[in-house]
């Protein structure tokens, strides 16, 4: 969720200034970069699984997911479980969501937001605890963009921007393997076993996924050589809910 095209300096301080943050299990929390959809083709990509909503206008997501827990080996590994608009085939995402990483083994999670590409911002005060479900939307309207978050008992987060460069090209429900990036590119990190993740409640512009309007697209994460890393399910019979499966780091 952080960092693309800058330089090395700024990334080494940006990684000092976000050193002194916390997850919610007491462990420190450092945030990457969730940047667009990284596709091998439109059902396959190196960093994102679940939904997207394409070939329309799309100014209004929504949708709800039940935050999964991290199994930690001892390595660091990175998860995030999100909404937003772009991404798909533009170089902007507009997004918020929530993470499951694993810190030298141990548990870290937290919330955030993020108008790529400038950088990812940590959600300060707002808990992130495995099996709560969090409901998120991303809204645009007459340039302006609203972000809101709630769920587990916070006090709901709420950011409008005032930025107006959103595409509004696509919509998506996305669990993702985050990214280090550089001037020199964007390199997946090691996607934590978050097991399954549940969307529910996603809809674009008020109506389901699989809206007629629209096409949709299921996303599953591979590697470089075709490994599955998570795979969605598919949609249940509203169009509106759906599952995500860890496979690989």
């Amino acid at each position: 969720m952080r960092f693309a095209r800058l330089g090395l300096g700024v990334l080494f301080m940006s990684l000092i200034a976000v050193s002194a943050s916390f997850g919610s299990s007491g462990t420190r929390a450092v945030l990457k970069h969730v940047p667009p959809a990284r596709l091998l083709s439109n059902a396959t990509s190196l960093n994102w699984s679940g939904y997207a909503a394409i070939n329309s206008t799309f100014s209004d997501v929504t949708g709800s997911w039940t935050q999964p827990a991290a199994t930690c080996n001892g390595k660091s590994t990175y998860s995030s479980f999100w909404l937003g608009l772009d991404g798909f085939s533009s170089s902007t995402v507009e997004q918020l969501g929530t993470e499951a990483d694993c810190s030298k083994g141990k548990p870290v999670y937290y919330a955030w937001w993020e108008i790529f590409p400038d950088p990812s911002r940590m959600i300060s005060r707002f808990v992130v605890t495995p099996g709560v479900t969090y409901t998120a939307e991303v809204k645009e309207d007459a340039g302006d963009l609203t972000l809101t978050l709630s769920g587990g008992g916070n006090q709901p987060f709420s950011l409008g921007t005032g930025q107006g460069s959103a595409s509004l090209s696509s919509a998506e429900w996305i669990a993702e393997a985050p990214s280090m990036c550089t001037k020199s590119g964007c390199r997946e990190l090691a996607l934590t076993n978050f097991g399954t993740v549940n969307f529910s409640g996603a809809s674009a512009n008020g109506d389901a996924i699989d809206d007629p309007a629209w096409n949709f697209d299921p996303l599953t994460m591979v590697t470089g050589n075709g490994t599955v890393k998570a795979e969605p399910s598919s949609l249940n019979p509203t169009g509106s809910a759906f599952s995500v499966t860890w496979h690989h780091s």
